[in-house]
């Protein structure tokens, strides 16, 4: 008889709407099941997975950071005994997972179960002993239990897109995969609900949609003063969490912290650029690399505007809000924070001009990523489009004067082109010359390639525009935050 855990129902938990109907749908079929799930760290994978399945009887195995497998197997093995409460566990010494496997099997033959390894990258020590045996148990035992769930979930996605979901051991036995992201925007809404819609989309900038980076910032009467808190001080949240990503999201080569690294201190990086700088070949491993670090979410790759998508050209970005914070506020002053200079005015760590600013360039971002939704709100999401800035070509790096921030170049034999503005109140007329600058040059490169199409001007504000701009009719469409929060 064994006694599983009791998940207490968490009534402030929000948001993952769709992946809770999908996990809900799942768990009442009437065959065992396997749910693969991963997701950067701190993305909340573990509470929607409680959440879900706490009405069923959850026994849960967690790895153990940086431990072999035969300590990892000792830990499930003493987990289990306290499940059980059979004390004759704990003397049992195991050569192989298929061992540990077999003692489990029996207490879950018949009955409504939910065997939850979490941590499965640790769990393994990032080898494929763990997997292979699995498969044996379940095909052999496991899966004889109808009411059977089977959840691996790990936060280190590139061992769990490789080793797992990939591994042809497992393929094809019942098993669904659900790569878990940051929450929307509208989510983040409802998990900061005492926040006005400026400090709200100010928490999402600089943090992203991640939700217990979120709620650290709650008992704080501002999300500015929170954010300086948790990052300022001596052993602050944010000050030390840049470590533990390292541990948990990826292995332990050098090469991650390295492409990182140097991307924090470039606006961009070319396929070849890393290449040259890690001394690694523009073959297998290298695309292995870059492939891990954008299924963490950390880096992104992107396409500017007149470039094809298979190009060497291809841009590579560090995407991760919370990344970008720390490498531009919190790495530079390190030593300040650890011998406590900021101890007792922990705000005089972030100027608020600099911060400004740097939502500023954080919106564009947001804006690029979401290009989506924009062409959705934008009315032209049915139409095939490539979408990415467009900058001067002379130029070796982007320079704001030279540059579109957004534009979708359409098949409907029309540009969208997108003004990106982040400021504290309205826009007023002065956007226009700006704007007619980049369009003018623009204009003239595609004229000069002799490619002629509509122009469809936006802008995109959350804050809104002046009355004056509005009347002048230049914009062809204007979007504010009201368009934005359901992104």
């Amino acid at each position: 008889m064994l006694t599983p855990e009791l998940i207490e129902l968490n009534p402030r938990f929000v948001g993952r709407a769709e992946e809770i109907r999908q996990l809900s749908e799942l768990k009442s079929q009437e065959e065992a099941i396997m749910i693969l799930m991963y997701g950067r760290r701190r993305v909340g994978k573990t509470e929607l997975l409680e959440q879900v399945f706490r009405d069923r009887n959850i026994l849960k195995f967690e790895g153990v950071e940086n431990k072999p497998e035969d300590i990892q197997r000792q830990v499930v093995l003493n987990q289990l005994r306290r499940y059980a409460n059979e004390p004759l566990l704990k003397n049992i010494k195991t050569d192989s997972w298929q061992e540990i496997f077999d003692l489990m099997a029996p207490y879950i033959q018949t009955g409504v179960w939910t065997l939850y390894f979490e941590e499965t990258q640790w769990l393994a020590d990032y080898q494929d002993e763990f997997i292979k045996y699995l498969k044996l148990a379940w095909d052999n035992q496991f899966r004889r239990n109808p009411n059977l769930v089977l959840i691996l979930c790990g936060s280190s996605p590139s061992f769990m897109i490789k080793q797992v979901v990939r591994s042809k051991a497992l393929y094809n036995r019942s098993q669904y995969e659900f790569h878990l992201k940051e929450l929307k925007i509208s989510e983040v809404s409802q998990l900061l609900p005492n926040r006005a819609f400026p400090e709200i989309l100010d928490a999402y900038l600089t943090l992203g949609g991640i939700p217990e980076y979120l709620k650290r910032t709650q008992k704080y009467s501002s999300f500015f003063l929170g954010l300086c808190q948790e990052s300022f001080l001596p052993n602050a949240y944010f000050s030390s969490e840049y470590e533990r990503i390292f541990v948990s999201s990826l292995s332990s080569s050098p090469y991650y912290r390295s492409v990182i690294d140097k991307l924090s201190q470039e606006k961009f990086m070319t396929r070849t650029e890393i290449s040259e700088y890690l001394n690694l070949p523009s073959g297998g491993r290298l695309s292995e690399l870059l492939e891990e670090l954008q299924y963490c979410g950390f880096i992104d790759r992107y396409v500017p505007y007149g470039v094809l998508n298979n190009s060497m050209l291809g841009r590579y970005i560090v995407s991760d809000a919370y990344l970008h914070f720390f490498f531009r506020f919190i790495q530079p002053v390190l030593d300040k924070i650890n011998s406590g200079q900021y101890q007792t005015m922990p705000t005089q760590a972030l100027s608020s001009q600099a911060y400004q600013q740097y939502l500023g360039y954080a919106f564009e971002r947001f804006c690029r990523r979401h290009a989506h939704s924009i062409a959705r709100k934008l009315g032209f999401s049915a139409v095939n489009y490539t979408a990415g800035p467009f900058y001067n070509r002379a130029t070796e790096r982007e320079e704001r004067g030279y540059q579109i921030d957004l534009l979708f170049d359409r098949q409907d034999k029309v540009v969208t082109v997108c003004e990106l503005k982040y400021r504290q109140g309205k826009i007023g007329i002065e956007v226009i010359d700006d704007f007619e600058k980049k369009l003018s040059r623009f204009e003239t490169q595609n004229k000069k390639s002799g490619l002629i199409k509509s122009i469809h001007k936006v802008l995109i504000a959350p804050f809104g525009a002046e009355e004056g701009l509005i009347n002048r009719h230049y914009f062809d469409q204007i979007l504010t935050w009201e368009d934005l929060q359901d992104f």
